[in-house]
């Protein structure tokens, strides 16, 4: 399926006002299913989970501005090299955001909703991908 901006948009604001539960609940989801990046973190995630919140709605607001949001991903992408990710992480980041998105937004989500955030992700996580092989270990361009 194709990127819908509309069942992106309108699920993330069903989404949007649970704030930071959203993310508290995505780092318990991925911790709990994937215990082997936990080490990747900081212990306290209060940061980093305004960070992946803020990081959320950017996406959903360029969404349709592919330079930008190319732009913001392979910064993105860069610094998660010097924190250690690999591209093996994102398919666990991806079914634990999906399932986040799933449990908040409530009657907003549906099967082309959760397709449509699917193909989002992808997005995500190549464009991401890419910058962070790129970058190399502890980040440096390469």
């Amino acid at each position: 399926m194709s990127i819908d901006p509309i069942l992106v948009k309108s699920s993330f604001a069903a989404v949007e006002p649970h704030g930071t539960e959203v993310t508290a609940w995505f780092y318990q989801h991925l911790f709990e299913h994937h215990p082997d990046v936990r080490a990747l973190f900081a212990e306290h995630l209060d940061d980093q989970q305004d960070r992946l919140f803020a990081a959320l709605g950017a996406l959903v607001e360029h969404l349709e501005d592919t330079d930008t949001l190319v732009g913001v991903l392979t910064d993105l992408g860069r610094r998660h090299a010097s924190y250690g990710a690999l591209p093996e992480h994102f398919p666990a980041v991806g079914v634990s955001l999906l399932a986040t998105l799933r449990h908040f937004a409530g009657d907003a989500w549906s099967p082309q909703a959760e397709a449509a955030w699917a193909a989002v992700y992808g997005v995500v996580a190549d464009t991401m991908g890419r910058a962070l092989v790129a970058a190399g270990p502890a980040g440096a361009d390469g």
